[in-house]
C-alpha cells in the first residue's frame, strides 16, 4: 500500500479514477476545505469508507521534528502540511505517491522517503 498525497488524491478524484491506497489525516483536510460545507460531511464519510486515513501518531511526531530540523538545518523549506504527510509516510514505512517535486528534496537527503511518480 502506498501514501497518497493530496494533488495525487485531487487529480484522481476529478478524473473519476480514485488511486486506492491510504491517506493522511492532513490530506482529508485539505480534500474537505474546500467542499461546501453542507456537502462536508457526506465527502468525509465516503472518502473514509474509500481510503484507510492514517492520523497523526507519536512516531509521525517525532519524524516531522526530525525532517523540520534537517531542512531548517541547511534553511531550506517545504509546505507544513508536506512536511506532516512524509513524516506520516517515513514513520509508517510506505511509498509516497505524490506530483510535487519538493518532496525529492527530502529523499535526496537520504531522510528515509520512499517516493512514487504519480502516473498520468
Amino acid at each position: 500500500m502506498s501514501l497518497i498525497d493530496t494533488s495525487v488524491a485531487i487529480d484522481s478524484l476529478q478524473y473519476g479514477e480514485p488511486k486506492k491506497g491510504a491517506v493522511s489525516v492532513i490530506t482529508l483536510i485539505e480534500l474537505l476545505r474546500g467542499v461546501a460545507e453542507e456537502k462536508r460531511t457526506i465527502l468525509k464519510t465516503h472518502l473514509e469508507d474509500y481510503y484507510s486515513v492514517i492520523g497523526i501518531d507519536n512516531e509521525t511526531i517525532l519524524e516531522y521534528c526530525r525532517l523540520s530540523h534537517s531542512l531548517r538545518a541547511s534553511g531550506e523549506t517545504i509546505p507544513e502540511a508536506d512536511l506532516i504527510i512524509a513524516a506520516t509516510a517515513i514513520s509508517r514505512r510506505l511509498e509516497l505517491e505524490t506530483a510535487e517535486k519538493h518532496f525529492s528534496r527530502l529523499q535526496s537527503r537520504g531522510l528515509k522517503l520512499r517516493l512514487a511518480r504519480a502516473s498520468g
